[in-house]
Formats: structure tokens, C-alpha cells, sequence
């Protein structure tokens, strides 16, 4: 959740997007004459594009290909498809606590989370990343990759490539200071980030200055260089809890020795500043040549957009970049480097010790490089086949026996026909969404660009990682033939093999064990077994669409979405699109009911429903997801939440299907058995996360009738039956208000339909009262309260600490306020929390919308083994003095500066229809209907002066001042007073969970206040302090 994730770095062992360091593609592809790609972009005499390469008719975007006499090679990318300067609606704001009904699931495969909290984003970035979105004028953006990567870090500095990459922001000849860049950065309302892999490293920002100074001349600052390493270790201690990290390491470890593929990527303060200083090893000195080395002209590719003219690029791009130097050295090369895996290690059964509660077995192969098949793509074609989840299916035959809930990869099926009907169909499904595809963020778009064109010869550069261009059955054959069991590698996670696994990872800790793979499956992997019968090829899918006319409009072109559905059942928006001409459609409805909050009980049933009814579609839903149909159900606070995107010809059949499935809902007692004990992971696996326990808590505390997930908990490890499930799912369905919005190629009556289908099958009783979509939040006390509570996870040493202020029942213009305080807040809390403090990696301001409560918190995720939390706070109060002494003597040309870049973020276009959809849908569901809150929001900030800024600042840090501090306490040394000196809240006599790992999960142990903050008022028991607050009420921010 970093306020800004300077790097971020992959060590996937077998990742293999494209061609590998060898391959060179871009020589060795075949050449070919490219295939048009619709009426190519209107050009002018003097603004030429590209047409050799190909892209979608859906895009207006031109292309111009460059290489530069330093040997960079560049793709401009000029967008004059939009209308400038032009306000329009309401968007979904950058520092709303998102609605957690579109909160997305972690990456993790266990990580289906109850996160429906707060209108609250679990990415802090959001503070940038949703307000340089939906605006007038479109952000430039421009991303820059670099062939290479983790695998050429000297053997005796670990993490060399990766800290390189964090060095170089340290000032440059232009921007001297340590934080010049990010400065300049935040008054012309841009962001920069950066990642380190294997063989690449990207570099992005989205605003359009002179970036190229870092890889022209770089100062790389050497007072930095000991606080930068605190930066790059507090990542490194961030990442330690993840299973998916712990997997990759242990992995790698694997590999042939001196392989690169089993290289320490992250690298730490062990092997960057202690190793170094005992091997008399100059860090510095060898960061510098790394950068001479390595960062070279003729291994960069370019990607530039922004809505001038080609001819204008170019012009820049060459005067600026052709200054990066080349030092004239051949490229890393690990083609020689071929089968890393081919050891005695690889071919046996390891067993791992999770973090999580997570069961998940992984069987890997590793296979040569396939990038110069990516026109065929067999890897994508055998995956899409074994990782199929529809009848016939592998999966499918798992779940009925309740022995698997998902299946991702790929697997093999020995005498396997390849099928060119199945071959075509999936081409077809990527050439429908390329040829329809919309358009995405500038950002998001270069870095994609910039990666493609160090893969894929120029004509590809667009197309080259999504579209099948041809079936070649020998290559596929070719890749199938090495997936046989004596080749497999498996990895067998389960908390059941704590105590079993003597054996630990170096680097991640993990516990694991390894053993051969018994004779016994051996033999029977290798005889002729008979078929199953319940496996079989796909059918026909039904779902694929094939209409995509555009449709003619029924009722008047409307800026904003118009209600045409209202009575006691229901309400319905909707919103033609006549702005990206493209045929898709975005459908939701939030099918609301006071049932949900009546009791954790409820709630927890609740996802159990949710969760079922989501098994139950998978199978008969699947054909639709890979037809490019998307759908999800969100368990939200108040309502279930069905959301549906893709090309609107099949669309509703696929509502359709899932109201049917609610409609008739069924679950099995096996089912209900297999995901009880899910949801109790999924609880656990939320509890042990020092960010997810802290969130809980502050909301739990906030929020006066919220029940909190250790209370979820409690109640999962009860005897709940099927029949508690099947008893609340019929009342459920009984009385309800289903309010919905629908947006695209769709006409009025068709969306009617919509609303009118759950009507029919569901024949529900309208609602007997009104049911609130926020939760009613306390009003806190002017003085500083303090909630301290230790990690429950004894492994993890990180700790975080969220200072947040409440404001209280506030305008629309003070909203606008407090972003512009934290636009204003983020640079210097960075520079000083996290560069000169070194207090963690992840340090961010952030502004607070509980239920239409006002704040903004500062939060730091920090370590134990360093740090106290309450040491913590008390640099974060240093921070905020100085800050305040800050905007005392801010300047009014700064004050007007950051004003216009929030006016110009909020000004900006809209990328796709996606965009505008979520912001319209934050409106319904929290039911305020301001489709015009930005325009709002604009005039409000125009009319702002800098007298009204410092002064809601210094109020809200007054003697009156609503303050509360929630700290999530890790172990380790700095923290070792608490050991003795803990208040605990009794634990449930009904919850039974024990995990010597963890400890006790089903209880918070509440911790005292150090001497740092004696003045603390300490909260040790959440509902005893609250119950005797005053509520504020219901609260809309409509002016």
C-alpha cells in the first residue's frame, strides 16, 4: 500500500513473457508484411505515422518508431483523439476510502478477503492514481526498460541491480537534491515508479519533463546510500511474510548452482551495507559502475505519450535522449544458461510450512525458451486447455469431489489430440478484444510498450503478447511431450506440515522439507490407465460474441446517468455511451437488505452465500470469462454487489445465468463443509496482516456498528449448519431493494429488462424501511486516543502505525481542501518519514472518507527489529510540526502551483468507459447521485485561497484536535517490553482455533503506552470506549 512504491521488484522463477536474453526476436522473427489493421489514423504531411505497425482499429492513437544514433530505440505516441479542457462528472475521488464492494482480491491465490470496509482503498497511491484519472486533459506519461535485471548482480552484492534502481532517483545534475525529482514531481502533479525483474528494469513516470537527466547523470548521492539500503531492507522485511515471495526464493534455490535464476533479487541490509563493510567491498563504487555498465543507450526502449504531435516527440525524444550514453558493450546473455532446473533437486515432492492458512499444491515444469513461438503461443494454448474450468474439466471433476476450490497453469493430458477448432476459437476470442479493445491509462500503457518492444519486432510491439497469429501443431506437441510426470517439480503447501520440515530457506525463513516422489505414483503415472469419462474437450462456447453494431439510442444523449427505474423494488441508472464508440457494456446492480448487519452471524453467513453461489456459477459460467465476459460478486456491507463488463451482445445472457443460479440457490452439506473451513482461512489469513488488523481495528473503532472480522472469526468456529445458511439466503431473498446502473452499447428498454428479470425470478417483497448504505461513525473526542495491539502473527516482525485526525460532517469544498492538504503533504512526509528517517518503505498521508466522515492520517509500515511503534508516532508528530511550520511560510505562487496541478488531474479525460463507470457506480451505491462532483469540486478550488488551507490545518492540529492512533505491534527487539505487559480481551469460549505459529487469533491483546506517549488516552476495550460516544448522523457530501 505505498504512498509511493519506488520499486518493486520480480523474481519469478519461470516467467517467460517473451523471447529470453538471446533471443533476439527482433532479428530472428520472421519477417513478414503487416496485415492492415483497419482505416489507418488520419495523418498529415509533416505528422507521419507508422503504418507497419500493428494496431487495433479501436485505437486512435498514432505510432512513430524511432532509433536514435546513441542506439535507444523509441515509440512515440501521439493521442489528439480527445476534446481538451472540457469538466465533466463526478468522478470516483482519489481519496475516498473506497467502497470495499470494489475492492479488488489480493494476487494470492487464498486471498479472497472480507475487505468490504469504509469506502477505504487498500492502495494509498490511489491519492495520485484516481485523481490523474477521469480529467480533461490527458497526462503524459512515458516509460523506459532496460535489458537488465537481477541476473547480472555481481555475485558478492546480492540485490546490486534492484538498489540501482532506487539510487538513481537520489538527485541528478538538474535535480541535485535527494528529493528534487519527486518535488518537481508533486507541484506539476505527476508520479514516478519504478521495478526491478530478472532481465529488465522499468522506469516510469506520467508526467512529460527532462527524466532522461537520471540516465544521463545521475549524482547517485553517497550520504544516501546508507539510508536508501534501510529503503530497500524494509521491502525486503515486507515481502518475508508473503507466501507467494517464500514459494519463488525457495524455487530459485533450486536451480543449478552459480545459475542467476537462484540469485537473492531483493537484496537487504545484509548483503548491501553489513557484508560489504566486512569484505571491504566500496558499495558506492560498484553502484556506479553497475550504472556505467549496464545503463546503456542501446539497451533501452522508449515509450513516450502525451496528446502532441508526432513531429513535436520526436524533436523532444532526440534532443533530450540521443545525450544518454552507449558505452558500446554487447548485451547480458544467458541463452547458454539453458536448463537451470536440470538437477537432482528438482524432480521431488517438497513440503512447505505456509504463512497463511492455505492448502495449495503447485506442479511445475521447466521448459526452454518459447519466446520466439509467441506468434504461436503453446504455453497460452495448453494452459487455457488444463486451466479450463467448465464441464469436462479437470477442475470440474476436483470440485464435485469438493477436493479443489481453483486451478490456475497448466498441466498435461498424455495423448492429448491438439485441436485447431479449440485453436481458432481462442484466436478468436483475442482477436474480438483486441479489435474492440479500450483504451487504457497513459502510464499503464508505456510501461506495457516499453517491455513489448525489447520482445517483439516492430510490427508486434502492439500485438505481439496478446493475439494468436498461427497454429503450428509440431510446436505445440513440441512444449506437451516435456510435460511429463518424471519432469515435475512439487510443491505441496499445508499448515498440517508445521513440526515435519526441518529444513529453512535462507533468505525468506521458510520451513520445508523434501522428499523423492514414491514409487508408488511413479508407477502409476506411467501406466495405462483408463479414461475418465468425466474429462473431456470443451464444448461449443455459446458466449463468444459475434454482434458488434453499434446501437442506436432510445432516449435523449445525457451527460450524466438518468433514472429510469424507480419504485419500491427498485431503482435503475442508466448512461448511453456515445463518447468511445466501442461494443461493450458495464452492468451492476446492489441488491440491498438490513439483513446483512443484523449480527456477525449474518455476515458471515452472508459469505458463505457468496461464496457458494460463486462455486456454483463457475463451472456454467465459465465459457463467458474467456470470452472476454467478466463478472464478479462482491459481498458489500449492506447489499450484495453483481458487477458484469464485455461486449454487450452476450452480456445478458450472463446476467441472466447468475440471477437463475440466486434465484435457485443450492448447497450441498460437502460445499457448505469445504468452505466453512475456507472462510476460516480466509479470516486468518486476514488477521495475521499487520495493514489488514490495523484497518479492522480503526474501523471497528470508527465505525460504531461495524463488526469486526475477529468477531467473524468467532462465529466460523461455531456449529453453523447449512440449514443457519439455507434459513438466511430465503430471507434474504424475500425483501430486498435491487438498485442498479448501466452504462454502453445498450438501449433504456433493454436495461429495464435487466432490473425486471430479478424482479421475476427472485419475486422479492420491497424493503419495510429504509436500509442505510454507510454505517453511522463516532464522534470522537477532542483529545489523542491510542489503540495499541500486537500482531497475531509471532513470525512477522512488521509492525505499522496509522496518527489519524477526524474532521467530522464536512462540505464538498472541504473535501476538496483536504486533498489539496495531502497533495501538499506527500513529498516532504516521504523525504523526511522514510529518506532521512529510514522509518520503513512504506510511508503515506492519506485522506479519510468513513462514511462521509471527514479526516487524513499519516501512516508508516515499519519493523520491530528496528523501531518501536510509539518511537514511530513521535517521529510522525515531528513531521507534522514541521509540516505546519511549512505551510505557514508557504509561498503563494506554491500554494496557486499545487491548486492548478489538482485542478488539471481533476481535468483530465477519461481513458476507457471503465472509468467513468466507477465513478458513476461510487455514486449509486452510496446512493449521494453528485454525477457532477468533480465539476463541483473544480469551482470549489478556483475560489480557494492559500489563508483557508493553513488554517483547517492548524485547527485540525489544535488543542482540540480528534486524534486516534492504532498501532499493529510486530516482534522483535525493539519491542520486547510488551512480552510482559499485555491486556487481552477474553477470548470466545466458542472458538477453538490454536496454531503455535501464531498464537491465539480469536482475541486482540491490547498493549500499554511507553513513556513516549504517556498522554495517550489507551483504548483497550473498542465497544467499552465507543458505546458511550455520540454518533454522527447520516451524512451525505452532496454540497
Amino acid at each position: 500500500m505505498p504512498q509511493k512504491n519506488k520499486s518493486k521488484i520480480s523474481c519469478g522463477a519461470l516467467q517467460d513473457p517473451g523471447p529470453e536474453s538471446g533471443d533476439s526476436s527482433q532479428a530472428q522473427a520472421e519477417p513478414r508484411s503487416a496485415p492492415t489493421s483497419g482505416d489507418p489514423a488520419e495523418k498529415t504531411e509533416n505528422d507521419l505515422e507508422d503504418l507497419q505497425i500493428i494496431k487495433s482499429p479501436s485505437d486512435p492513437k498514432k505510432y512513430r518508431y524511432i532509433e536514435l544514433s546513441n542506439g535507444l530505440r523509441a515509440l512515440l505516441i501521439s493521442d489528439q483523439s480527445q476534446e481538451a479542457c472540457k469538466c465533466r462528472a463526478g468522478q470516483l475521488d482519489d481519496i475516498r476510502e473506497s467502497d470495499s464492494e470494489e475492492e479488488e482480491d489480493d494476487s494470492e491465490v487464498d486471498d479472497e478477503e472480507d475487505d468490504r470496509s469504509e469506502q477505504e482503498s487498500d492502495n494509498s497511491n490511489e491519492v495520485r492514481k484516481k485523481t490523474k484519472k477521469g480529467m480533461s486533459e490527458k497526462q503524459s506519461a512515458a516509460a523506459l526498460c532496460i535489458s537488465v535485471g537481477s541476473f547480472s548482480d555481481p555475485e558478492d552484492l546480492p540485490g546490486l541491480a534492484h538498489f540501482l534502481e532506487h539510487m538513481v532517483f537520489m538527485g541528478s545534475e538538474k535535480y541535485p537534491a535527494e528529493n528534487g525529482f519527486d518535488a518537481f514531481l508533486k507541484k506539476h502533479g505527476g508520479s514516478d515508479n519504478a521495478s526491478t525483474d530478472l532481465e529488465r528494469t522499468i522506469f516510469q513516470f506520467d508526467i512529460q519533463r527532462k527524466w532522461a537527466q537520471f540516465f544521463i547523470c545521475p549524482l547517485m548521492i553517497e550520504d544516501a546510500i546508507e539510508r536508501e539500503v534501510e529503503a530497500v531492507d524494509s521491502e525486503y522485511q515486507l515481502a518475508r511474510p508473503s507466501d507467494s515471495h517464500r514459494k519463488e526464493m525457495l524455487f530459485g534455490s533450486l536451480a543449478k548452482p552459480k545459475h542467476p535464476m537462484s540469485k537473492f533479487c531483493w537484496g537487504n541490509a545484509q548483503t548491501l551495507k553489513h557484508d560489504p563493510k566486512e569484505k571491504m567491498i566500496n558499495t558506492y563504487d560498484r553502484l556506479r559502475e553497475f550504472w556505467r555498465r549496464y545503463y546503456t543507450a542501446h539497451y533501452m526502449t522508449l515509450a513516450v505519450q502525451s496528446r502532441d504531435t508526432l513531429d513535436t516527440l520526436e524533436e523532444w525524444v532526440r534532443e533530450i535522449f540521443v545525450k544518454i550514453p552507449n558505452n558500446g558493450q554487447t548485451r547480458p546473455d544467458f541463452s547458454t544458461l539453458q536448463d537451470p532446473f536440470a538437477t537432482p533437486d528438482f524432480n521431488k515432492l517438497y513440503k512447505v510450512v505456509p504463512v497463511k492458512k492455505i492448502h495449495a499444491l503447485t506442479i511445475s515444469w521447466a521448459l526452454p525458451p518459447q519466446g520466439l513461438h509467441y506468434r504461436v503461443k503453446p504455453l497460452h494454448y495448453l494452459s487455457w486447455l488444463v486451466g479450463h474450468e467448465g464441464a469436462g474439466s479437470i477442475l470440474s471433476v476436483l470440485r464435485k469431489k469438493c477436493w479443489a476450490l481453483a486451478l490456475f497453469g497448466g498441466n498435461s493430458e498424455t495423448g492429448f489430440d491438439q485441436n485447431t477448432t479449440i485453436y481458432e476459437e481462442i484466436q478468436k476470442i483475442e482477436a474480438n478484444e483486441f479489435r474492440y479493445q479500450e483504451q487504457t491509462d497513459p502510464i499503464d500503457f508505456t510501461v506495457k510498450i516499453c517491455e513489448n518492444m525489447q520482445l517483439f519486432p516492430k510490427e508486434d510491439f502492439l500485438c505481439g503478447d496478446q493475439l494468436l497469429f498461427e497454429y503450428n501443431p509440431e510446436v505445440i506437441s513440441h512444449a506437451l511431450a516435456l510435460l511429463t510426470p518424471e519432469r515435475a517439480n512439487l510443491l505441496l503447501l499445508s499448515p498440517e506440515h508445521e513440526g515435519q520440515c526441518p529444513l529453512k530457506e535462507k533468505w525468506f525463513g521458510t520451513q520445508y522439507s523434501v522428499e523423492d516422489i514414491s514409487m508408488e505414483w511413479s508407477e502409476l503415472w506411467s501406466t495405462d490407465f483408463s479414461l475418465n469419462t468425466a474429462l473431456h474437450l470443451p464444448a461449443e462456447n455459446k458466449f463468444i460474441a459475434t454482434d458488434f453494431m453499434l446501437k442506436t439510442s432510445d432516449c435523449p444523449d445525457a451527460e450524466f446517468p438518468v433514472k429510469i427505474v424507480d419504485n419500491s423494488q427498485g431503482r435503475l441508472w442508466f448512461k448511453k455511451d456515445t463518447k468511445f464508440k466501442i461494443p461493450k457494456g458495464y452492468i451492476r446492480f446492489n441488491l440491498i437488505t438490513p439483513l446483512i448487519q443484523e449480527s456477525p452471524e449474518n455476515l458471515v453467513l452472508f459469505d458463505l452465500f457468496v461464496n457458494i453461489l460463486a462455486h456454483n456459477l463457475a463451472e456454467p459460467a465459465y465459457d463467458a470469462d474467456v470470452a472476454q465476459l467478466e463478472y464478479k460478486l462482491v459481498p458489500g456491507d449492506h447489499g450484495l454487489v453483481i458487477r458484469l463488463k464485455g461486449f454487450n451482445h452476450k452480456l445478458p445472457l450472463l446476467l441472466n445465468l447468475i440471477v437463475d443460479y440466486l434465484a435457485d440457490f443450492t448447497a450441498a452439506l460437502d460445499v457448505f463443509s469445504m468452505f466453512v473451513e475456507q472462510l476460516k482461512k480466509t479470516y486468518f489469513n486476514i488477521l495475521i496482516k499487520p495493514d489488514r488488523l490495523g484497518k479492522d481495528v480503526r474501523l471497528h473503532i470508527l465505525e460504531a456498528s461495524r463488526w469486526s472480522v475477529i468477531q467473524k472469526y468467532q462465529v466460523i468456529n461455531r456449529n453453523l449448519t447449512v440449514e443457519d445458511l439455507m434459513e438466511f439466503v430465503t430471507k434474504f431473498k424475500a425483501e430486498m431493494f435491487v438498485e442498479g446502473l448501466v452504462q454502453g452499447n445498450f438501449t433504456s428498454n433493454e436495461s429495464k429488462e435487466f432490473l425486471q428479470y430479478f424482479v421475476k425470478r427472485l419475486q422479492f417483497q420491497p424493503l419495510s424501511s429504509e436500509s442505510p448504505v454507510l454505517f453511522r461513525v463516532v464522534d470522537l473526542p477532542p483529545k489523542h486516543h491510542l489503540c495499541k495491539v500486537q500482531s497475531l502473527n509471532k513470525g512477522d516482525a512488521n509492525s505499522e502505525v496509522t496518527v489519524y485526525y477526524q474532521s467530522g460532517i464536512k462540505s464538498l469544498r472541504e473535501h476538496a481542501l483536504m486533498e489539496l492538504l495531502v497533495m501538499h503533504m506527500e513529498e516532504p512526509c516521504f523525504d523526511f518519514l522514510r529518506t532521512k528517517e529510514t522509518l520503513g518503505y512504506q510511508v503515506y498521508p492519506f485522506c479519510r472518507n468513513t462514511s462521509s466522515i471527514l479526516g487524513f492520517s499519516v501512516t508508516v509500515e515499519t519493523q520491530a527489529t528496528k523501531f518501536s511503534t510509539d518511537f514511530v508516532e513521535n517521529k510522525i508528530e515531528e513531521f507534522l510540526v514541521n509540516f505546519g511550520e511549512k505551510m505557514t511560510n508557504l509561498s503563494d505562487e506554491a500554494f496557486q502551483a499545487q491548486v492548478t496541478a489538482l485542478i488539471k488531474l481533476k481535468e483530465c479525460e477519461d481513458t476507457h468507459l471503465g472509468e467513468e463507470v466507477d465513478r458513476n457506480w461510487f455514486e449509486v451505491v452510496t446512493q449521494q447521485y453528485l454525477f457532477n462532483r468533480l465539476g463541483k469540486e473544480i469551482l470549489a478550488l478556483k475560489q480557494m485561497a492559500k489563508a483557508d488551507l493553513v488554517s483547517w490545518y492548524m485547527q485540525h492540529r489544535g488543542a482540540d484536535s480528534k486524534k486516534l492512533s492504532v498501532h499493529v505491534v510486530g516482534f522483535g527487539k525493539e519491542e520486547q517490553d510488551h512480552e510482559d505487559n499485555q491486556t487481552s480481551l477474553q477470548k470466545s469460549e466458542d472458538s477453538t482455533d490454536k496454531c503455535s505459529s501464531y498464537g491465539e487469533v480469536s482475541k486482540l491483546t491490547f498493549l500499554p503506552a511507553s513513556s513516549f506517549l504517556a498522554g495517550a488516552f489507551m483504548i483497550t476495550d473498542i465497544r467499552a470506549f465507543t458505546s458511550s460516544l455520540t454518533l454522527h448522523p447520516y451524512h451525505k457530501i452532496l454540497d
